[in-house]
């Protein structure tokens, strides 16, 4: 599976400042959110969920073959299974949920899988969220623009309120395209900032390689 701008950017976006002892990556997929967070971060217990038989294997192997394999973890398991089994919270959640609509499904089921809402829905995420969360924690996650006022709305009925909100376009002259949202249980008035990708093709603009150079071999 391929490493998208949405994981990189979600990855070197989230906030660390409480530096926190304890990370959770919620359909980690081949690991990279939970490896980007180990590299930024001291956290001695980083944790990852995966329900597709390869990509956990994938993530295991990723996770094993990193200098900080001693600090994470990846569970083999669907979200639901989780939460009724693990009793611990978490100080920084982070996810970049599926989020395709049923007109873009393949004959792929596995990539499917990876990529459609209807394998965790938001609500479904967005409870769960609520149960693993420690009191003064944060929850990172990356969606499409149009589903932001929707998602927030959500969010709030599990108490769960947006802190800062990055939203991303690809070029200056496109619509914006994503929305990076961190929420707290702790209601308050939200910073919203901009970041534009790319000047033209492969001209990253300067905001954009001084958030995410430490994470590319060429930036």
């Amino acid at each position: 599976m391929k490493i998208g701008t949405d994981s990189v950017l979600l990855g070197a976006w989230t906030s660390l400042e409480t530096q926190p002892f304890s990370i959770l990556d919620i359909g980690a997929g081949t690991g990279v959110l939970s490896l980007m967070l180990a590299q930024r971060s001291n956290a001695q217990l980083i944790d990852a969920i995966e329900i597709d038989d390869q990509a956990y294997e994938q993530c295991v192997n990723n996770f094993e073959q990193s200098p900080w394999g001693d600090r994470l973890f990846c569970y083999h398991a669907a979200l639901e299974e989780f939460v009724e089994e693990i009793e611990d919270s978490y100080d920084v959640i982070i996810c970049n949920p599926p989020f395709y609509s049923e007109d873009y499904k393949t004959k792929n089921k596995q990539r499917d899988l990876a990529r459609f809402q209807d394998a965790m829905p938001f609500e479904h995420l967005l409870m769960s969220v609520s149960k693993l969360l420690s009191k003064n924690g944060v929850f990172s996650v990356v969606i499409p623009f149009n589903e932001t006022h929707t998602f927030i709305d959500l969010a709030s009925q599990f108490n769960l309120f947006p802190k800062r909100i990055l939203q991303v376009k690809g070029n200056p002259d496109s619509e914006i395209k994503r929305s990076l949202i961190e929420f707290s249980f702790l209601e308050c008035e939200s910073s919203i900032q901009s970041l534009i990708i790319e000047t033209e093709r492969h001209q990253y603009t300067e905001d954009y390689v001084n958030l995410t150079k430490d994470f590319y071999l060429k930036m």
